[in-house]
């Protein structure tokens, strides 16, 4: 498995790019925008994108999108949950900033689902509580959280659709991973859920 990491847009969300080495077949998580940087390491590795992955449905995480798809022919994947917030500009926030980002996913997950991109599996579960459909991406030893949980913070919950019992449910979900797992964040620095049950103070808030 290979990952690069981008940092993107004046939000300066976590894009990523995960491929298997052996077949080249990639994914996308949270393509912000501009995309370019990404389009570009798709052509220098020689990868076959296979999927846009949206961990939600916020203007900063789905900016790229189109950009991404047009480039590579991708189909794009997100929760059943999230499909409404997608298709408002209001709910997904681009309004705010001017826009009227709108995106229809190809594909509607659902928790439990498997991803597989070549030899590399992801797993689905759903995280709502910063939005309802807030997912969480499992593979080995690696959780992609989306605005879940990041280094030494949680999600905001006063954005549509944002709940604090609910997200306090989700995280938990998370903390029952192997202390040693990497949590890659959609801002911010990658941590670890034991650093994060050691130092995050919201976590002792939660009970985790």
């Amino acid at each position: 498995m290979r990952l690069e990491a981008f940092v993107l847009g004046e939000m300066a969300v976590n894009s990523y790019l995960l491929w298997d080495e052996g077949t080249k077949e990639a994914v996308c998580i949270d393509p912000g925008r501009p995309a370019a940087e990404v389009v570009k390491a798709i052509e220098r590795e020689g990868l076959r994108l296979a999927k846009i992955l949206l961990t939600h449905g916020h203007a900063d995480h789905i900016g790229g999108v189109e950009e991404v798809k047009n480039a590579t022919g991708a189909s794009v994947s997100a929760h059943s949950a999230a499909a409404p917030m997608l298709a408002n500009p209001a709910l997904n926030l681009s309004e705010l900033f001017g826009e009227r980002l709108v995106v229809y996913p190809d594909i509607l997950l659902a928790d439990g689902d498997i991803i597989s991109i070549g030899s590399v599996l992801l797993k689905v579960r759903h995280t709502p509580g910063h939005s309802p459909g807030g997912i969480c991406l499992l593979g080995p030893g690696v959780v992609f959280t989306g605005d879940l949980i990041f280094a030494g913070s949680v999600g905001r919950t006063d954005l549509p659709g944002g709940d604090l019992k609910t997200l306090a449910q989700s995280v938990k979900k998370v903390m029952q991973l192997p202390d040693e797992t990497k949590l890659l964040p959609g801002h911010g620095p990658a941590t670890t859920v034991g650093r994060e049950r050691l130092t995050n103070p919201f976590l002792k808030e939660f009970g985790c």
